[in-house]
């Protein structure tokens, strides 16, 4: 066999294999924040539950393998977490996660700083950023939810 033959064997197999992991009519599952809550801690760090609610629209059962996760005030990262016990979600199901976030501290000075400094706003800027792992045959669900929240009349929009 020459080189050549071989590599076209490869890219062959590369693409069987790669196309067999492929799932006809796989729909993203939908994601949503279904809660946020302080929780009491034993050490200075605040440590914050989050509570997501996912929709899985396919024919086959959500495998949640990990999530990880990053909240934004003001464009100051203030929270993350990542979690691996997750619940699967059933085929045409849908299913709530609670994850634990703890505060990235210095960051967060940076935020109470800019804070000190712009004391007449209004409202505050927040991105939270997810990543659902549902395992290799599926792709990485990613989630981004932006909006404001008022300090006057405290609401996410």
């Amino acid at each position: 066999m020459t080189k050549k033959h071989i590599t076209i064997l490869l890219v062959f197999n590369f693409l069987i294999f790669g196309c067999a992991s492929l799932q006809p009519g796989y729909e993203t599952p939908s994601v949503s924040i279904s809660s946020f809550e302080a929780i009491p801690t034993q050490n200075l760090i605040p440590q914050f539950k989050i509570g997501l609610h996912i929709v899985n629209p396919n024919r086959t059962p959500l495998n949640l393998k990990g999530v990880s996760y990053t909240l934004f005030l003001e464009n100051h990262k203030i929270l993350t977490g990542v979690s691996n016990k997750l619940p699967q979600i059933e085929a045409y199901g849908e299913g709530d996660v609670i994850l634990n976030a703890s505060v990235d501290l210095f960051s967060s000075i940076g935020f109470f700083t800019d804070m000190i400094q712009n004391q007449r706003k209004e409202q505050l800027t927040y991105s939270l950023k997810a990543k659902l792992d549902a395992g290799t045959l599926h792709p990485l669900i990613h989630v981004t939810r932006e909006g404001k929240i008022s300090l006057t009349n405290p609401q996410i929009k």
